[in-house]
């Protein structure tokens, strides 16, 4: 397993999170050395079957050799494994309850281990702070700890399906990204959710101000947006909402 130094967080926690400070005070007094980005804290909370699909998608265009914590962990101090993701040259490390699934199922290469290591202390609320950040402070000293490879098959979520036709993420401007992949979307599809039919447009500027549509967003999935305004105000949605995509009228 490669070292790696630079580590990326992403947790429902929320944006003023302690925990998140705990999380990086801690890899900042055990990797001085190391980049620590607080990459999303605002992932749907307790909701991982969610999350999976948003996981892959933005690290897509992220640079390789990153080592990922991920945690949105509604599980945390139960039976629920915690695990090792290699995926192309990263490394995701969090819960196996499905955050993890998509990304290991997109991944042209993907090996899991099961984390068997665990600290003295361990706190059964918070094992982002206490067992994740120790994993990740060893890895990234080369020294793993004790792992025992995991069948993929075997994984939280393999049965989930590729794509999620569901809001799945609500940005700061009220635009609501999908679980669907719009490479695999024909554009002169319409989206319907709750009444509304929206037409494509392959930007912001193509629509006229307030017209609601849907779009190829930066990170490869189809998203809804209303022009210069909130789209989850405007159309009444929000994360978990289904949608469906469609021959246009």
């Amino acid at each position: 397993m490669a070292e790696f130094s630079r580590i990326a967080l992403l947790t429902d926690f929320g944006p003023s999170s302690p925990y998140i400070g705990q999380m990086r005070l801690n890899l900042a007094a055990a990797l001085p050395g190391t980049a620590v980005i607080e990459l999303i804290s605002d992932l749907p909370a307790f909701r991982p079957d969610l999350s999976a699909y948003l996981l892959p998608a933005l690290v897509r265009d992220l640079p390789r050799g990153t080592l990922y914590i991920g945690v949105v962990d509604p599980g945390v101090g139960g039976d629920r494994l915690a695990i090792a993701v290699e995926a192309d040259a990263n490394l995701f490390i969090g819960p196996d309850n499905g955050l993890l699934a998509l990304v290991c199922r997109r991944a042209l290469s993907c090996r899991v281990y099961r984390i068997d290591w665990r600290p003295e202390i361990l706190s059964p609320s918070f094992q982002g702070r206490d067992l994740f950040v120790p994993v990740a402070v060893s890895l990234c000293r080369g020294l793993p700890p004790a792992m025992t490879t995991f069948d993929s098959a075997n994984l939280q979520g393999v049965e989930w399906p590729e794509d999620l036709p569901r809001i799945i993420y609500v940005d700061s401007f009220g635009n609501l990204i999908t679980g669907l992949r719009a490479a695999l979307v024909n554009p002169s599809e319409s989206l319907f959710v709750k009444g509304h039919r929206l037409a494509r447009a392959r930007t912001f500027h193509e629509v006229p101000v307030g017209m609601a549509f849907w779009y190829e967003n930066a990170f490869g999935l189809v998203e809804v947006a209303v022009n210069q305004g909130s789209a989850t105000l405007e159309l009444g949605l929000g994360v978990g909402d289904e949608i469906a995509m469609g021959p246009s009228l």
